[in-house]
């Protein structure tokens, strides 16, 4: 089974993440609504089952809650996916949200990389701080050990650009992700 369980508690965050990658309910709680929406969309676009629970210091702001998660939530897909082998590997998909467009390319690695570019107008999706979408990717790319490029091609606003981020990224995750019951893509014969 492709499944994954990560407890991470510090004493800013206490995350516990339950994950499938081939499917299953998906139910989030993380005390940020927006953050909930997006992770949700994640879990559902992406087909996996993602149980997700933290609790974390939002009475500072939301740094914290959303940058653990991106690390806890990256270290249940690295060890859901084990070796890496008998996987597509590479995976990049488009997704316009109204008048926003969104791309996603990645390569499950096991080298973490992150380039994203986007400018969010507004500085709140409700209590969501946008400039924390970016330290999520970071820390879901460095934690997974995946290379991830993202880029918001065009768009107004923050909500439609950051969820076609979050989309997108789930699209070429689970392509990327998809057995082909083939070895470890790579020349080297191992990631």
């Amino acid at each position: 089974m492709r499944t994954a369980v990560i407890e991470r508690n510090t004493k800013e965050t206490q995350i516990k993440i339950e994950l499938n990658l081939d499917g299953g309910a998906v139910q989030v709680s993380t005390g940020v609504g927006f953050f909930d929406h997006m992770l949700t969309a994640f879990g559902v676009h992406g087909g996996f089952g993602l149980k997700i629970n933290v609790t974390g210091d939002l009475e500072v702001d939301t740094h914290h809650t959303v940058e653990d998660t991106g690390i806890a939530l990256g270290m249940a897909f690295k060890q859901a996916l084990g070796d890496m082998g008998g996987i597509n590997r590479y995976g990049s998909f488009y997704i316009p949200m109204d008048e926003s467009l969104a791309l996603c390319a990645l390569d499950i690695s096991n080298r973490p990389f992150l380039v994203f570019k986007a400018n969010f107008n507004e500085e709140r999706c409700g209590d969501y701080e946008t400039c924390c979408t970016e330290e999520f990717f970071r820390a879901f790319a460095v934690n997974s050990g995946i290379t991830l490029h993202i880029n918001v091609l065009y768009g107004l606003n923050s909500h439609h650009e950051i969820e076609a981020i979050f989309k997108a990224f789930a699209h070429a995750l689970k392509i990327a992700a998809a057995e082909n019951n083939g070895g470890i893509l790579s020349t080297k014969g191992v990631l």
